[in-house]
């Protein structure tokens, strides 16, 4: 009598590689996760094989894998991956371009940039929130007639992308107040999406915003650590200092691991 294999666990770049390659789709699944999350660098040419899979595909028409194949191609950085993520933007699931799009501002290379620019300009329905967040990512400022349209778009997840776009932009205040209005929204997912685009921007207005919001106090403690990184990273204005802006936002990451 034959019995069934079972498949090797993923307890190893080889192991979760060989997954990925073979016939179960959810465990091909986890281990485009696994590759992504350990950030094995030498994956990434098996996770654009996946990204052009198609034999996981769902009633809907959606393709799982290669949106966490994209996700995991994000995580590692590589830039040898982006004439296939680039290719993957002519897929008809708006749930992978969107993870698509989102590995390509992950990735930082310059070679997204006309795509990016034909997809906002595609006039079919787009993953817009993060297109814009992108665009604003890679500093693509000549798109700026264009994503001023959107911040009377029907989706108030797409205005807040589009204020932190252009407050990237501009640095005017009136683009941060945008967001921060939508802190004290009754959905509380979109106070959440609020809360990551004020930590994206990396502006003290926006920290003391996030520390005054109604969110999880471990959320705010992800975005002021993100707004501190920014800060180190980056040049900072004469008043106050950025040791004063640094002190004040460890005083309240502190504050925050005590309450955790």
């Amino acid at each position: 009598m034959m019995t069934a294999s079972v498949p090797e666990p993923i307890c190893s770049a080889a192991s979760a590689i060989a997954a990925l390659r073979g016939d179960d789709n959810q465990l091909r699944y986890y281990a485009a996760w696994w590759l992504g999350k350990h950030q094995v660098g030498e994956s990434w040419s098996v996770l654009c094989e996946a990204l052009k899979d198609e034999r996981y595909r769902t009633e809907a028409g959606g393709y799982p894998l290669r949106r966490q194949a994209a996700r995991a191609l994000g995580q590692l950085k590589n830039k040898y991956a982006v004439p296939t993520l680039i290719e993957a933007l002519d897929c008809p699931d708006l749930n992978l371009r969107e993870a698509v799009i989102q590995a390509l501002a992950a990735i930082g290379d310059r070679q997204a940039v006309t795509p990016l620019l034909n997809l906002l300009a595609d006039g079919k329905e787009q993953p817009y929130e993060a297109l814009i967040e992108a665009l604003g990512t890679l500093e693509v400022w000549e798109a700026r007639p264009q994503i001023e349209d959107f911040l009377t778009h029907h989706s108030e997840r797409v205005q807040c992308a589009a204020a932190r776009y252009l407050y990237l932009l501009t640095k005017e205040p009136q683009y941060i107040e945008r967001i921060v209005k939508k802190l004290d929204h009754s959905n509380m997912y979109l106070r959440w999406a609020a809360m990551f685009d004020l930590g994206a921007i990396g502006h003290l207005q926006a920290a003391r915003a996030i520390i005054q919001a109604a969110v999880p106090n471990s959320l705010k403690l992800l975005n002021l650590k993100r707004i501190l990184e920014a800060l180190l990273e980056g040049d900072t204005d004469a008043e106050p200092t950025k040791q004063e802006k640094c002190q004040f936002l460890l005083g309240e990451i502190d504050k925050l691991l005590i309450q955790l």
